[in-house]
């Protein structure tokens, strides 16, 4: 007859370094002590990328089930991303190809929206950069970019050196940057049409409040102290030129 194995979760039950500050180890619990001196026994890593996560990031209880049902590492969205770009795989993405390549065809802007922050939990700059290396391979110039300024998974006035980060890295590849908006209008997940409605109409109308560029803009709104979060949506523009908007 084979042999059964059970496999028993005791979600919160760590293994601490310091002993004074552990209260599982100055605890009572004479079965598992048993367990750990009369059977073999290890450990596990429960964060960074042998969980599926970038590294030096702590693991969950999400993440910790995922990896432990599944016996293998499972790429977390964020790392599995990462992953392509440090392989090169990304570059050869088919949907993201073709839809670089759809608007190369038709002689059509190509629009990129998103939060550009490291915050990690919807996305990373890292990736939008990654995007604008494959528009450059492709042989794509026209491409915008819609800035979601973040505030709310990282520092509140850290948008600004982002946005810095970013012009910085358009000036080696390609695009622009063509309009900004706080996330708590373009990312609204209260379904509150009068936030979304802002950002909407910067993006495909044009309609707003309007600057000469992405640092100018979120300088005014530091100066009114206005944060990165609730950034109102901004439309990008010099010298009297049309805005560079949404359409077919």
């Amino acid at each position: 007859m084979s042999k059964k194995a059970m496999l028993v979760i005791m979600d919160g039950w760590g293994l601490g370094k310091v002993k004074s500050a552990d209260a599982i180890q100055n605890a009572k619990v004479p079965f598992v002590s048993s367990l750990y001196s009369k059977y073999p026994n290890t450990t596990l890593i429960t964060c960074g990328e042998l969980v599926g996560l970038p590294e030096g990031q702590m693991g969950n209880s999400e993440v910790g089930h995922l990896n432990l049902g599944a016996g293998r590492i499972v790429y977390q969205e964020l790392q599995r991303i990462n992953v392509a770009i440090r392989d090169g795989s990304f570059h050869n993405n088919a949907v993201l190809v073709n839809a670089i390549r759809t608007a190369k065809k038709n002689n059509k802007t190509l629009h990129l929206l998103g939060l550009v922050s490291d915050g990690g939990v919807h996305s990373h700059i890292n990736h939008v950069k990654a995007i604008l290396d494959t528009c450059k391979r492709e042989g794509v110039t026209d491409v915008a970019i819609h800035v979601f300024t973040d505030g709310r998974d990282t520092d509140p006035k850290s948008g600004l050196n982002f946005v810095k980060e970013l012009e910085e890295y358009i000036r080696q590849t390609v695009g622009k940057i063509a309009t900004v908006s706080g996330r708590y209008f373009a990312m609204d997940r209260d379904k509150r049409w009068e936030r979304v409605k802002l950002a909407y109409e910067a993006l495909a109308l044009g309609k707003g409040q309007h600057a000469t560029d992405a640092i100018t803009a979120i300088e005014d709104s530091y100066a009114h102290n206005i944060t990165d979060e609730f950034i109102k949506p901004t439309v990008l523009s010099k010298d009297g030129a049309a805005p560079t908007i949404i359409k077919d």
